[in-house]
Order: C-alpha cells, then structure tokens, then sequence
C-alpha cells in the first residue's frame, strides 16, 4: 500500500511539473480529463446544428484525428443532450477514448451511455466492447489514476467487477454469459475461490438452457473446489464439493470432452479423501491432549471412514487392523 502511494506521489510531482503551453485554455471533460485547446480552434469543428456537429465527429474519427472527433462529439453532449444524436455522439466518445488507450475511461463512458440512452440502436455492441475491455484488463493491462494517464496496478477485483456491470447491464444479453464466467475467472485468478465459485454457479444456474456456458461453469466450478480442496492443510469438505461439482458436470454433459479429465479428478480426490481421513484417525490415536477413550472412539471413526470411502485403497488393510486392535480398548474404556 505504502508503495502504491509512492507512485501516486511521484505522479503528481510530475504532471505539476509539466511545462504549460500557452497561451491556450484549460478545459476539463468528465472521463476525458484535462486537454488544451489552442486559441480559435474551435471555429474548425464547431457546428449550430447537432446533426452536423455529429457529421464532423464522425468524419474526423474515420481519419483517425481522434481529439477533434471526442471534440465534436462531447459538443454534441453539452448542447444537444436530449437530441436523436447525442447517443451516437456519446458512443463515439467511448471510441476516441479506446482508439487512445484509455481503456477504463471508455468503459465508464459506455457505461454512461447505457445508462443515459438505455434504448440506443447498438446496446449489445457496446455490451461487447465493455466485455472486450474488461478482457484487456483480465490480460493484465494496468489501470490508470491521474484522469487515465498514468499506468498504476493490475486487478482482478477490479476486472470482476466490470464484469459484473456488463452482466447487470444486460443479464440475458448475447454476452452476459460469457462475462458472468469471466467474473468467475477473475475471482479465481485472484484466489477469491468463493466468490469464483459463486459467479460459476450463477452462472450455471441463470443460463442453463446454453449448454455450453452451463457445462464450463460446472466444470469450471470442481476446479475451484480442487483448488480450495489442495489449499495449505487438505480440506475433506471442499475435496467432497470438488467431487460433487465433477459429478454433476459429467451427470450432466456426458458428452463432453473435459469428461475424462473430470473423472481423472474425482479418482484423485478420493484418494485424498482417503488419505486425509487415515490421517486424522492417527491424529486422534496418538493425541497427548485427548482422553484414552477420546482417543480410541476417534480414532475408530476415522479409520471405518477410510472403509467406507474405499475398502480397497492402500490404506483400507491398515485402517482394518487398528479397528480390530483399537476395539478391544473402547470395551474396557467408560464413557467419558
């Protein structure tokens, strides 16, 4: 964190140390940020009808001169809002600013855009470039402070949570499936494996009449399990999730061609499940904290769980004798 500040620090020493060109004036656009505009420059693309301000946004955005484009276009914005045009003037802000490299604020502005104009003519393009952006940022591009000029951290949150603005933007859209599994991505790319595990079943849920996503999600959903499963000190629970998930994902899509590796993984996981329960029932055999008859009662538990689990793993003969030589002491033992 310290860090961060750091960096944040040095950037504004920098820009405040920038060097000026005047004379112009300083102008300030929400999601754009700071430019200059040299003194009667405006006369150039300036228009007194929105539909020809439009026209030369548009035709300075197919020559590639992208600042009198977000010009034109933001002119269109402040003076003509409620005008048939402003819809298109607002998408081609969100252009200009990707076209630039300003990745989160085109994202921002296309969420305005959806927000502002809900019924605007391409709401599933500018769904999908909302979902191309959050991809860029998944990929590891870094997010930006200082009006988007400076190239700060990378952040899975961050990118679940732009995710998660295309899917409330449009649940049942075209896209929405992909970006709710993406959401899931990236909370396990950042090991937030609940949250991931959350977004995967969200999304096997809400769009199960795609099998395609339905079947990932599942899949994708004993992964997470797997993953929680083999985390640090071996969780039975999470293992038993893991082989639940697997299982409905091949109950499911028997057809699939990550069947094999599923099943490949359950085989795993019940053998760890065997080996972990051999495990605590030796931690209760040999406790020094327990009472003899916690200890034996416990143990016992533990080592007919290996049985049931799988009375013919490597570890079903041996669990097999300690019952046998442990069953003779809970006899003699009282209830403690």
């Amino acid at each position: 964190m310290n860090r961060r500040f750091l960096f944040i620090f040095l950037g504004a020493a920098f820009f405040a140390l920038l060097p000026f060109r005047s004379p112009a004036p300083l102008i300030y656009a929400p999601g754009e940020g700071w430019y200059y505009e040299p003194a009667g420059a405006s006369g150039k693309w300036t228009r007194t009808r929105a539909k020809d301000q439009l026209e030369v946004a548009d035709q300075a955005f197919k020559n590639k001169d992208y600042s009198t484009a977000m010009h034109a276009a933001r002119r269109v914005l402040k003076v003509w809002p409620l005008s048939d045009y402003a819809p298109r003037a607002q998408y081609l802000v969100g252009r200009c600013l990707e076209e630039r490299g300003r990745d989160e604020a085109a994202f921002d502005n296309y969420q305005e855009l959806l927000k502002k104009y809900p019924r605007t003519d391409n709401f599933d393009e500018v769904l999908w470039r909302q979902y191309e952006i959050a991809g860029r940022f998944y990929g590891g591009e870094f997010f930006r402070i200082f009006w988007g000029y400076l190239p700060l951290y990378t952040s899975m949150d961050e990118t679940a949570k732009l995710y998660g603005k295309i899917v409330n933007n449009g649940p049942y859209s075209a896209v929405a499936p992909h970006a709710q599994l993406q959401m899931g991505a990236a909370r396990e790319k950042e090991k937030n494996y609940e949250e991931a595990v959350k977004a995967y079943e969200t999304a096997a849920d809400r769009y199960n009449n795609q099998p395609a996503i339905a079947a990932d999600a599942m899949y994708r959903m004993g992964i997470t399990y797997q993953k929680q499963a083999t985390k640090g000190e071996y969780d039975q629970g999470k293992a038993g999730q893991a082989i639940s998930a697997y299982t409905d994902f091949i109950t499911f899509y028997p057809d699939d061609k990550r069947v094999a590796d599923a099943q490949k993984a359950i085989a795993l996981l019940k053998i760890e499940q065997v080996r972990g329960s051999f495990l605590v029932a030796q931690f209760y055999e040999n406790s020094k904290t327990l009472s003899a008859a916690q200890r034996h009662s416990g143990a016992v538990v533990y080592y007919n769980e290996v049985l049931q689990l799988d009375p013919n793993s490597r570890y079903a003969a041996q669990a097999r004798q300690r019952i046998e030589a442990l069953k003779p002491l809970l006899q003699t033992q009282p209830a403690s």
